[in-house]
């Protein structure tokens, strides 16, 4: 059976937007305070002034604000310098392999079901065997003799015997051999991280011909 090796995504799509910002009038800031403040006083009743105390009370807890305003600042910038960072130091598990703790996959019966399988070795011979949940071996796939990487393969849903099995989750293991001789093996859901993808906020990995959330993987190794 023909095996299918995945290329690079070579198209980038760039946007723009425009964005207008919304004041929040319902809120009330240290400024509105201190308006608040001049205004009481400029009306005050001459023959019975404010108390001291109390514009010192007022003015403590205007001072009170403002600094409260600044510490919540300085956070969502401390926060989002975090988050910069810690998107970028992601950067580095570029050529590194990213498991996402599952060899399964979900299949239609009656349809041609797709997936990848990364092989970490140059291949001499070998085969995919797919299993239901007993690790009843279900389908065989030959993957022939070909460099090592992430090849695409296509299950027909057919069984030893030419029949259809019914919809349900199977799991995909392969044995090979390289060169060498030497007896390997791989599975599916462990991919190299050919690049990384930051998007609306989130970062994504490029495993295989596809961008998976960083937070779908279990293991970088």
């Amino acid at each position: 059976m023909a095996i299918t090796s995945t290329g690079q995504n070579a198209a980038t799509a760039v946007s723009s937007q425009t964005t207008t910002t919304t004041v929040d009038k319902t809120v009330l800031g240290k400024d509105d305070f201190m308006k608040l403040l001049l205004v009481e006083l400029q009306h005050q009743d001459p023959t019975e002034p404010m108390d001291s105390e109390k514009i010192l009370t007022q003015t403590s807890q205007l001072a009170a604000l403002e600094a409260s305003d600044n510490t919540n600042k300085a956070l969502a910038s401390l926060a989002a310098s975090l988050g910069s960072a810690q998107q970028f130091s992601t950067i580095s598990a570029i050529g590194k392999t990213a498991d996402l703790g599952s060899d399964a996959i979900a299949h239609d019966e009656g349809v041609d079901t797709k997936f990848e399988v990364y092989f970490p070795s140059d291949i001499q011979d070998g085969t995919i065997d797919i299993t239901d949940a007993e690790g009843k071996t279900v389908g065989t796939i030959d993957v022939g003799t070909n460099p090592k990487g992430v090849y695409q393969f296509t299950w027909d849903g057919l069984d030893a015997s030419g029949n259809k099995v019914q919809s349900g989750i199977y799991h995909v293991n392969s044995k090979y051999s390289d060169p060498e001789g030497n007896v390997l093996s791989t599975r599916l859901g462990a991919y190299p991280i050919e690049s990384v993808r930051f998007e609306d906020g989130n970062t994504l990995v490029k495993l295989g011909s596809n961008y998976v959330p960083l937070e779908n993987v279990v293991e970088v190794y």
